[in-house]
């Protein structure tokens, strides 16, 4: 096991952090080996500093009603000192470039580099929202494209790319089903969500003016159905499940649950954010799904991290349609159009349609990879995070028995019985420069982490992140942990106490 660690492991920086200098040195004195201690650029900046030679501009008078610029309080620093700030910055960022991003339920993948010069093809890249529709029929296209790529791909008959992101796209899909309910002169204002759920859908059903009801999940890690069908009455407006959910696990009964919805007039909302474990393999509306959201950033490419940016798409029946927000990008004859004549619609959700980019990227990721692509998408996903599963199941507690779809679930049982929790098993990850997986959720397992490897993580990847985790449930087990409470020590920064570190943040040094 050593020697596997020592031939995969990345090594440690020199760690600099806590050292104690006086503040005219403190940058120096905490940079090390080109590993830099970058000051906030407000601190950089000396008094007439510019990267700039602009002329003077005689009777100027600055809006911001201030007499001089420098009383704003913008800092003034050299060309390269701007370019040298941020590319230091960049260097303190993780990303899907510099290794495995294992996050259980939000799909970190490789990008191809293909999407990205696309998007940055200057009839892409260039256009603006306001011109004329007769100027931008190639933009045009590509939203109408993948609109019929997603249509496809999970059964449903109308799709808008307007909604920004995941949760945007939650919001879009209960305002449709709350619409949907005004139209047919319905009460309905229940909405069940299992209560293993990512909290985005609460949430929502909450600001659609929904109340929200919780259906239990059984020891198998799926739905309780007879929960569910115990909670059904004329006043369900619908329900919110992810599939595969949270847990990693197909829903078995979703089929009848969709069945017994539509019995008392109910709409089934499908969370698309695991859609990457079935994308080419399962149609939704074939299990009965009336409405579900995409995650363009999530499914095809594009990673989000940082805020953004996502792309948030919705699918929805032919019945509920005429509720989709403005505008609608429709194929006339041979040109496109942005259609907002709907009287039954929900309306606008945000100024222009949708998050473009993504939609270059998503609709250059289908086209490269084809039907029979996006179905071994899927498969890879799920062949991954089952060798895993296969691969931790001695070491670590596995909550439900059996196979997993595209991500595997543990917990810390084992473990913290010596010491070690999921917290301490995380931040032992780092040390070996590996990003952590998602911990503490889904929060119907205590001690949680699940674990996404997605389908482009080779198995030499995917080995190094088994060994690592191996070895930490082999120390453990052996009585010495102990270490593991103190990582990471070789990262940029020590650990944290997380609890003061939120309460009293320390947003500077000096």
């Amino acid at each position: 096991m050593q020697d596997l660690l020592q031939k995969t492991a990345i090594k440690p920086a020199v760690n600099n952090s806590n050292m104690d200098v006086k503040p005219d040195w403190e940058y120096l004195a905490r940079s090390r080996g080109l590993n830099f201690e970058e000051p906030l650029l407000f601190e950089k900046g000396k008094t007439g500093a510019s990267g700039v030679d602009l002329p003077d501009v005689e009777d100027f008078n600055l809006r911001t009603g201030q007499d001089e610029r420098a009383t704003i309080g913008l800092p003034e620093v050299s060309e390269p000192q701007v370019m040298r700030h941020f590319v230091r910055l960049s260097h303190l960022n993780y990303a899907i470039d510099l290794g495995l991003f294992p996050l259980g339920s939000c799909t970190m993948k490789h990008n191809p580099r293909i999407n990205e010069k696309l998007s940055r093809l200057p009839g892409f890249a260039n256009i603006h929202p306001l011109q004329p529709e007769s100027t931008i029929q190639g933009a045009l296209e590509v939203i109408y494209n993948v609109q019929e790529w997603l249509k496809e791909l999970s059964g449903l008959q109308a799709v808008t790319l307007n909604p920004a992101a995941g949760a945007h796209g939650e919001l879009a899909g209960m305002m449709v089903i709350k619409k949907a309910h005004e139209h047919k002169g319905s009460k309905a204002n229940i909405v069940l969500i299992p209560d293993s759920a990512h909290g985005t859908n609460p949430a929502t059903a909450v600001a659609c003016g929904f109340k929200t009801v919780t259906v239990a999940t059984k020891g198998d890690g799926t739905v309780d159905y007879d929960d569910f069908k115990s909670k059904l009455s004329p006043d369900v407006a619908g329900i919110m499940l992810t599939n595969p959910n949270t847990c990693g696990i197909f829903e078995p009964d979703v089929k009848k649950i969709a069945d017994d919805l539509h019995n008392i007039g109910a709409y089934f909302y499908c969370d698309g954010a695991n859609f990457n474990a079935i994308v080419g393999k399962v149609k939704p509306a074939d299990c009965g799904v009336d409405v579900m959201h995409f995650n363009l950033h999530k499914t095809f490419s594009t990673p989000h991290g940082g805020g953004g940016p996502g792309s948030g798409p919705i699918a929805v029946t032919d019945e509920l349609a005429k509720h989709l927000p403005i505008p609608i990008v429709e194929k006339q004859n041979d040109s496109f159009t942005l259609n907002c004549d709907a009287e039954q619609t929900i309306g606008r959700l945000k100024g222009f349609q949708g998050q473009f980019g993504m939609a270059v990227r998503a609709l250059t990721y289908m086209l490269s990879h084809g039907g029979d692509g996006l179905k071994q998408v899927a498969e890879d996903a799920v062949l991954n995070a089952n060798y895993i599963l296969s691969q931790l199941k001695e070491h670590y507690d596995v909550p439900f028995e059996g196979t997993c779809m595209h991500e595997c679930l543990l917990s810390d049982k084992l473990q913290k019985a010596n010491g070690v929790t999921t917290n301490e098993i995380a931040k032992t990850l780092v040390e070996y420069g590996i990003h952590p997986m998602t911990v503490y959720f889904p929060l119907v397992v205590q001690g949680a982490m699940l674990i996404e490897p997605t389908e482009t993580e080779t198995k030499a990847s995917l080995d190094h992140f088994i060994a690592v985790m191996k070895m930490i449930a082999e120390e453990t087990a052996k009585g010495e942990g102990a270490k593991f409470t103190e990582y990471p020590i070789s990262a940029p920064r020590k650990k944290l106490d997380e609890l003061k570190a939120a309460r009293q943040p320390v947003l500077k040094w000096g």
